[in-house]
């Protein structure tokens, strides 16, 4: 009863104390502004609320966009390898939380002995065998808390592991909904280039003939010549670029650069979103962003890694038993009289270890005070973020607008002029000039429309934008699943 009581003493203790060596966790503060500030009223659309951020893309209403997108969150190989670390954060916790509870291992073993001359217990030369199985067990007691520090830091840790997946999800999206705007504008200014360079060859035609009839120069028909030279040499450098988008997207959907080939050789308008959009407040990008998230999650694991540091500045309690069934003969090994056991409570204190424990303690906490302030970094970089993508959507909006109406000056320009150069009332050099700055601003234009999609992509991207939060990312991926058929969008 006696040997009991230190067992029962220290069962009781473990049980029933609260004690955590080590600091308590506490969300780092941040100082969180109450508007944005490229919002000029907090009355306007924009207040809405964070649900816009989720499904995105869906205000673009162009449904090759969401098959691309639901294409690469199920086989991009990036999300996948993300995935597999959530299973590795796992394991780690089950591994750290087995710490917890006792140790039973089941053994079993035969040996032939020969007893000593000079043991007092044998007859010299004394020989015999000896059966044994049983149980060997030992159990570690937290009696203060260093073990349940590192399982508090290994699901903050799992935790942590589950956001990234997220966060790796939400800047999936905004690549692959990047590229696909890329891609599209690419295909506008082919486009455009294409139609300009038939123009001038008709410009060049009519001056040929002008010149023909003794109604034009040379220099004239040179001049027509090189205009046409010059817009047609734009157009490989538009392929090359639109054919290394449709590359990168492949790659982003987990598939070989020439996969979607086919599916994009439709030719369809620049995705367009609305002019203004709901962005909520910036203490929703706290509760949005899964990078942020992410970080505050390392910040609460470093936190209890303090702890776990601390465990060795105080003893180490043990409780270690032996259960088990000896005999020297097989025959009475599973007798009741064949029983042994043992049961004892054991203490381990590291005394002296060169500083070894403290110094890791203040690695630790240098550790957590380094992820405090990257959470906090983090935090002001997105609502920098945030404000950069609102300012440049709003002014590429503006850009678009003027762009729109120098092209209409353009057409009427170049019209013009080559209606006076027809009845010989201006020179060639105003029919070039006007034809040239009708392709640079149509080309500006469709650079404009590509310029406020991405910006409006790297809002969303900002604001944490992807699956809806509350039902979780897409599921895990599928290797064998089929690719979506192709969708034809033209027009």
């Amino acid at each position: 009863m006696k040997a009991r009581r230190p067992i029962a003493w220290l069962l009781a203790c473990t049980l029933t104390s609260g004690c955590l060596i080590g600091p308590d966790y506490h969300p780092p503060s941040t100082d969180t502004p109450a508007d944005w500030g490229e919002v000029s009223s907090p009355d306007e659309a924009t207040r809405q609320g964070a649900a816009q951020a989720s499904m995105w893309w869906t205000v673009f209403n162009d449904p090759e966009l969401t098959s691309l997108l639901e294409w690469a969150a199920e086989n991009n190989l990036d999300l996948q390898q993300a995935t597999s670390r959530i299973q590795q954060a796992r394991a780690l916790r089950t591994i750290t939380a087995s710490t917890l509870w006792p140790t039973v291992v089941a053994q079993g073993s035969y040996a032939r002995e020969r007893g000593s001359a000079n043991a007092p217990s044998f007859e010299p030369g004394d020989q015999f065998d000896l059966y044994q199985v049983g149980f060997d067990a030992s159990w570690e007691l937290d009696v203060f808390g260093g073990n349940r520090r590192a399982v508090q830091a290994a699901e903050a840790e799992l935790q942590a592991a589950e956001l990234q997946r997220d966060a790796v999800l939400v800047s999936l999206l905004g690549e692959v909904g990047s590229d696909y705007i890329a891609y599209r504008s690419l295909q506008e200014r082919i486009g455009i280039a294409t139609q300009n360079v038939k123009t001038q060859q008709d410009t060049l035609a009519l001056t040929q003939r002008l010149f023909n009839a003794g109604l034009a120069t040379d220099l004239d028909v040179a001049r027509a010549e090189a205009q046409v030279a010059t817009t047609a040499a734009q157009i490989p450098q538009f392929i090359t670029q639109a054919q290394q988008a449709m590359h990168s997207l492949g790659v982003l959907l987990g598939e070989p650069p020439m996969t979607l080939a086919d599916e994009l050789s439709y030719a369809a308008p620049i995705p367009r979103g609305p002019a203004v959009v709901d962005v909520g407040i910036p203490s929703d990008v706290l509760l949005q962003r899964p990078d942020l998230r992410t970080a505050e999650r390392s910040a609460a694991a470093a936190t209890a890694e303090i702890g776990v540091a601390m465990r060795d500045l105080y003893p180490r309690f043990f409780i270690t038993g032996l259960g088990a069934l000896q005999s020297i003969r097989a025959s009475d090994l599973f007798d009741w009289n064949s029983r042994a056991m043992s049961l004892g409570p054991s203490i381990s204190w590291t005394v002296f270890d060169a500083g070894l424990t403290r110094a890791t303690v203040k690695l630790r906490t240098a550790q957590q005070q380094q992820q405090v302030a990257a959470y906090r970094s983090v935090v002001l970089q997105a609502f920098a973020e945030v404000e950069d993508a609102l300012v440049g959507y709003a002014q590429a909006q503006v850009r678009r607008d003027s762009l729109i109406t120098a092209v209409n000056a353009n057409q009427r320009a170049a019209d013009r002029s080559l209606q006076l150069y027809t009845q010989g009332l201006t020179d060639f050099l105003s029919v070039l000039e006007a034809q040239l700055n009708l392709f640079t601003s149509q080309d500006q234009l469709a650079q404009s429309e590509r310029d406020i999609a991405l910006e409006l992509v790297a809002l969303y991207k900002a604001l944490g934008g992807g699956w809806d939060v509350a039902a979780g990312p897409p599921p895990p991926s599928n290797l064998d699943q089929q690719a979506p058929a192709p969708v034809d969008v033209a027009g």
